[in-house]
C-alpha cells in the first residue's frame, strides 16, 4: 500500500547514479560551513555516499534515512529534475 504523497520514481544525480525520489529530504549547495560539517560528520559515521565519480561536489542530497549523498551535478539542476519528476 502506498502512502499518500509518497513517490517511487528515480532522480538522476549524474553519471548513471540515481536516488529514489520519495527518500529525498533536501538538495543543498555544498559551499557553506554547515554543509561542510554535515558532510564530514556523515563521513565519520559511515552515512556518506559519494556519487561524484571523482569530480568536484556541486550538490549535497540528504535523505530521510539520514544518508548524505554527494553529486557532481549543480543543486539547481537536480532541483529542476526533481520538480519535473514531481509533475509526472
Amino acid at each position: 500500500m502506498q502512502k499518500q504523497g509518497q513517490r517511487h520514481g528515480l532522480l538522476n544525480i549524474g553519471f548513471g547514479n540515481f536516488v529514489v525520489i520519495g527518500r529525498v529530504v533536501s538538495i543543498v549547495n555544498p559551499t557553506s560551513a554547515p554543509m561542510r560539517r554535515l558532510r564530514e560528520d556523515a563521513r565519520q559515521e559511515g552515512r556518506l555516499i559519494d556519487a561524484t565519480q571523482g569530480r568536484k561536489t556541486r550538490a549535497i542530497i540528504i535523505t530521510d534515512s539520514n544518508h548524505v549523498i554527494l553529486s557532481a551535478i549543480q543543486a539547481e539542476t537536480i532541483g529542476q529534475r526533481f520538480s519535473a519528476e514531481e509533475g509526472e
